[in-house]
């Protein structure tokens, strides 16, 4: 863990370490994260003139994704680690992808309420202890307008017979697991959502099980 500055809270870096952060994006591509990653921003729906805040951005990939598919969008993402948004911002300055980028954290959002259209997130929430995780879902649901969308992605629950390497039981320290779809979709409900749901997964050989939810702001 790390802690960033002025904020006195620690924080998962990228890849666990510091030094270990120029290996991100080459495994990022390795594991074939974009085809993951494409199937959330499909589900998010996002339309011209949305803004589209993506927690958790790391080196920007997702955010970059969602950009560079709906450029009338405005896409915002937010991270605590400053040596990571360093890297996204040279990565959107050479994609020429104008994208906004925020250092912060999950549980503190600093935007004004309902100011958001669609919130994503991948592959941050198993990062989160069990007070922030419904603090982070408490905070998507506050800078979403209403009726505007949660969209996370995010290591399922490891089983057997999830077909990855990642879930063999003799490689389970080689990532966290990720909570029950039902789980998670009890943390959404306690945090104000409407309709939580897990609406897919995919078994992958690097990644083992990974799973999509969403999740609405109520219109009232």
């Amino acid at each position: 863990m790390g802690a960033t500055e002025g904020h006195g809270k620690g924080y998962v870096p990228c890849m666990g370490h510091d030094r270990l952060l120029p290996l991100y994006d080459p495994l990022h591509k390795l594991l074939g994260m974009a085809s993951v990653n494409r199937p959330l921003v499909d589900q998010a729906g996002i339309r011209p003139g949305h803004r589209v805040l993506e927690i958790g951005c790391g080196t920007g990939n997702l955010a970059l994704l969602a950009k560079r598919l709906h450029p009338d969008a405005e896409v915002v993402g937010l991270d605590p680690d400053p040596k990571a948004l360093a890297r996204a911002r040279r990565k959107a300055g050479r994609k020429a992808l104008p994208v906004r980028l925020d250092r912060g954290f999950a549980e503190d959002l600093p935007y004004p309420d309902a100011s958001f259209d669609r919130v994503l997130s991948a592959f941050m929430f198993h990062h989160l202890g069990p007070d922030e995780k419904g603090e982070a879902l408490r905070e998507a649901r506050r800078v979403l307008k209403p009726g505007g969308s949660l969209h996370l992605l995010d290591y399922g629950e490891a089983t057997a017979t999830s077909g990855g390497v990642a879930t063999h039981r003799s490689h389970r320290n080689w990532r966290p697991h990720g909570d029950s779809g039902d789980r998670v979709a009890a943390l959404m409900r306690e945090a104000g959502f409407a309709d939580p749901a897990e609406v897919a997964h995919r078994v992958t050989r690097a990644l083992g099980r990974v799973a999509y939810y969403r999740a609405t702001a109520p219109r009232a």
